[in-house]
């Protein structure tokens, strides 16, 4: 891939922005399907839900590039909406791994050895796992303590895997990525309590 056309120049604002909150009941999106959990997962509890190809760039990490933080997001969309954007080739925007509010459960869409186009900064991409979390960053109630426990058993299995220190310094909010126009995971994330889970998973 061109590697021009490889760095995406679409805001990530305008992608996910915010909307209202979808009424769609919990029960009623789709769970883990029977045989879903694929081989080609990185990460073991997690469910393959595949971002389109022309969302992300094939790489060969970590030999390509060092991996070397985890960036944390807030989706700004429902779960079920943050895929289905995803896996549309126009939208140009993907992450490694998106976390549901009501129950933790953890999708892959990018695998760890590409570059999933989270950040809005090549470098940044490079060499980090872009994590997304289900939500709105001005609604605390969808930071969930089911989401919470999976985010930091997923982000301890990154960090133990690439050998990345379990601080702030290497596990970031997308707010913290050199020329964002960003917010997220915003003033509601509590870094504390998350640091403390990671390092405890």
């Amino acid at each position: 891939m061109d590697m021009d056309r490889a760095r995406p120049r679409l805001s990530r604002r305008r992608l996910l922005k915010g909307a209202a909150l979808a009424a769609v009941p919990y029960p009623l999106l789709p769970e883990g399907r029977a045989g879903a959990q694929s081989a080609a997962v990185d990460y073991p509890p997690a469910e393959w839900q595949a971002a389109s190809g022309s969302n992300y760039t094939v790489s060969h990490r970590p030999g390509d590039y060092t991996v070397d933080r985890v960036i944390i997001h807030v989706t700004q969309e429902t779960y079920t909406d943050t895929l289905a954007i995803f896996a549309d080739p126009q939208k140009k925007v993907s992450a490694h791994y998106v976390v549901r509010s009501a129950d933790g459960h953890v999708a892959q869409c990018v695998h760890e050895a590409d570059i999933a186009w989270h950040a809005g900064n090549w470098s940044y991409n490079t060499r980090s796992i872009g994590i997304e979390h289900e939500g709105w960053i001005d609604q605390p109630a969808y930071f969930t303590d089911a989401l919470y426990e999976e985010s930091a058993r997923l982000t301890a299995a990154i960090c133990a895997k690439y050998r990345i220190p379990r601080d702030r310094e290497h596990i970031i909010g997308h707010y913290q990525v050199p020329g964002t126009d960003h917010t997220d995971p915003g003033p509601n994330w509590d870094w504390v309590r998350y640091i403390r889970m990671v390092n405890f998973a």
